[in-house]
């Protein structure tokens, strides 16, 4: 039997200038392409000169620095506009997209997308195909709930014995997030080979809800004032910045 985890899937990836999905930037992404397991992948590369000042803290961790980006990278503009519609593509030809934390490099792509072209991701997608998104986050959040530890990429590619080479290149990234959710469907066969592409989606942004519940409570419970939004995969436009 052909299950989904075994054909073709897409992942993508980001490196930013922080972790602020209203105010940040894209500094780099990819999008990988694997029509199988350990066949040779197609890759897309962006580079961007976001064009505002990349913190210490976020060249420490991808190590994309102000001048390098300024000679390399391109204007965001364009470089967002041909992202949004490299994904669009994919996903009108039915193709799961694979994004680990999906919440957070979609929602950041989005309103990039609105601050250099007035329009939501969303208007990319109109009359395709609707967008399969795997998370590999929420899925093994969902199908080992009870396991102690971070659920990171570096932390979950070591538990389900899958390579990541150079963490923080936004290709290599997408590379490990995609053998991830094939080596997650692999281990939980029995659970979630049976549902289609659609049903997986829907149950995902419900899951996710779930998990955002139960760690909103745990804060409380901590004192901690955070909040976790519950919205999964594409977080809404928070009301004072749509009415701005």
């Amino acid at each position: 039997m052909n299950y989904w985890y075994e054909g073709i899937l897409a992942a993508f990836d980001t490196e930013t200038t922080g972790v602020d999905v209203e105010r940040d930037r894209i500094v780099s992404a990819a999008l990988v392409v694997e029509s199988a397991p350990e066949r040779p992948t197609e890759v897309i590369r962006w580079l961007v000169d976001p064009g505002v000042p990349v913190p210490e803290s976020a060249r420490a961790v991808h190590g994309l620095s102000d001048a390098f980006l300024r000679e390399h990278g391109r204007s965001p503009g364009p470089v967002t506009d041909e992202i949004a519609r490299e994904l669009a593509a994919r996903c009108g030809a039915g193709i799961p997209l694979v994004v680990m934390n999906a919440p957070f490099d979609l929602t950041l792509l989005d309103r990039e997308v609105k601050r250099h072209h007035g329009a939501p991701l969303s208007s990319y997608f109109g009359g395709g195909a609707p967008w399969c998104v795997l998370d590999p986050r929420v899925l093994d959040k969902h199908l080992d709930r009870y396991r102690k530890g971070r659920r990171t990429l570096t932390d979950l590619c070591a538990l389900y014995e899958v390579p990541l080479t150079d963490a923080h290149d936004a290709a290599a990234d997408a590379l490990a997030s995609l053998a991830l959710v094939r080596a997650i469907g692999r281990r939980y066969t029995e659970r979630i080979s049976g549902l289609s592409r659609a049903e997986l989606h829907s149950r995902q942004a419900v899951w996710h809800a779930a998990q955002s519940r139960g760690l909103q409570a745990w804060f409380a419970r901590n004192g901690s004032d955070e909040v976790c939004d519950p919205a999964w995969p594409l977080r809404p436009v928070p009301p004072a910045r749509e009415a701005a």
